[in-house]
């Protein structure tokens, strides 16, 4: 951190530097000029000097310790491998000259970070090929930036995997490029494909590395498990007197729309309430058995418990479940979003209503759990 040290500053410089980060590393604010000016706001309640607003670097480092703090030692299993990802998807894209950037590189990641990519193409379509070609997930965003007087268009391409990707496309006479960093105002730290290796080498020596990246790459995205599961249910056709919406995949929707009203930040309640029917589109004689086998080992036991309940507790609602069954319900911590669960299945019945798509129900979990670390 340039300039003077932390202690140097003043007690109000360190209280902004401090509520920005929280802001940030909370996912409140995601750029740190705008943290930092909600944070002198909050602090300062008026005027603030010059000099009492921290830099970036401040403001990055104090995000840091809120990282070790809350993740702990997590966050370095975490480092590692969203470092091998990160050279798993540079060897993907080598005909791009990919460089790591930003925090995998610099160490400086928290819960829900990015592996962010610079690539050098003329344009977009071979890499979506590359990436459709290994069954990734992705949109492509072609954003709008006027700074300085001058409108420039960015190619951004968002990969949803176990750990996400920001994949930004550059021209590729920008190969040599120096890009600037926006926290230090240096030169942009970045590592190609050979310089990655080294620094692997270097960091982790016991680290056998193309083991440890086809380690990596082995490892199954639950979200694309969840998708391959939830896309039959679209032909699942169901009772007219029990389910007039029409099909299974409309109705699931309906009910993790209604699930996200009830609870929107209890992502194994979210889960359930998406997930609750899959097993309709693997044997329709007994769904329950058969969605809770296909998601062995993909969601945690409470969500197993609430999937494995859900028809228990239609009978409960009813009135027709016996009282030892009822008793056993009511015995379980999670009794009460049961009965919540219960609840939105029935009212997830509606034609003609609109709901999320499943690649919008994924992201929202997907991001939900990057924010909380699960």
């Amino acid at each position: 951190m340039g300039g003077l040290p932390m202690t140097s500053f003043s007690k109000v410089r360190r209280q902004i530097a401090w509520e920005a980060a929280r802001l940030m590393y909370e996912r409140h604010e995601s750029e740190y000029y705008r943290a930092k000016m909600k944070a002198a706001r909050r602090i300062c309640r008026g005027w603030v000097k010059p000099i009492d607003l921290p830099s970036n670097a401040e403001i990055r480092d104090q995000v840091q310790l809120f990282a070790r703090l809350y993740e702990g030692d997590q966050r370095d299993r975490d480092l590692l491998e969203m470092r091998l990802e990160a050279l798993r998807m540079m060897r993907l894209l080598r005909k791009y000259r990919p460089r790591l950037i930003g925090s995998v590189l610099t160490g400086h990641i928290r819960r829900g970070s990015d592996i962010d990519l610079h690539l050098f193409a003329d344009g977009v379509e071979g890499i979506t090929a590359a990436l459709d070609s290994e069954g990734f997930v992705y949109d492509v965003e072609r954003k709008r930036v006027r700074k300085q007087g001058e409108e420039r268009i960015f190619t951004h391409v968002h990969v949803q995997d176990r750990f996400p990707f920001e994949l930004t496309v550059y021209a590729s006479n920008l190969a040599h490029f120096v890009f600037r960093s926006s926290i230090t105002g240096k030169a942009i730290e970045r590592a190609s494909i050979a310089q990655l290796e080294k620094f692997l080498e270097h960091e982790y020596p016991e680290l056998d590395i193309d083991h440890a990246v086809l380690e990596v790459s082995e490892q199954v995205d639950r979200f694309q498990i969840f998708e391959m599961l939830l896309l039959p249910l679209e032909n699942v056709k169901q009772s007219p007197k029990y389910h007039p919406e029409g099909d299974a995949l409309y109705h699931s929707l309906q009910v993790f729309d209604h699930a996200c009203d009830a609870l929107p930040y209890d992502e194994e309640f979210l889960l359930a309430a998406l997930l609750h029917d899959i097993g309709k589109a693997i044997d329709p004689h007994d769904h329950v058995g058969a969605g809770i086998e296909a998601l062995e080992g993909f969601i945690t036991p409470r969500t197993k418990w609430l999937i494995e309940h859900h028809m228990d507790a239609q009978a409960f609602l009813d009135g027709t479940l016996g009282a030892r069954a009822r008793r056993r319900l009511q015995a379980d911590e999670s009794y009460e979003e049961l009965l919540l669960l219960a609840e939105c299945d029935r009212a997830g019945r509606q034609r003609g209503v609109e709901v999320p798509d499943v690649d919008d129900a994924l992201r929202y979990i997907r991001d939900l759990a990057a924010m909380t670390g699960t």
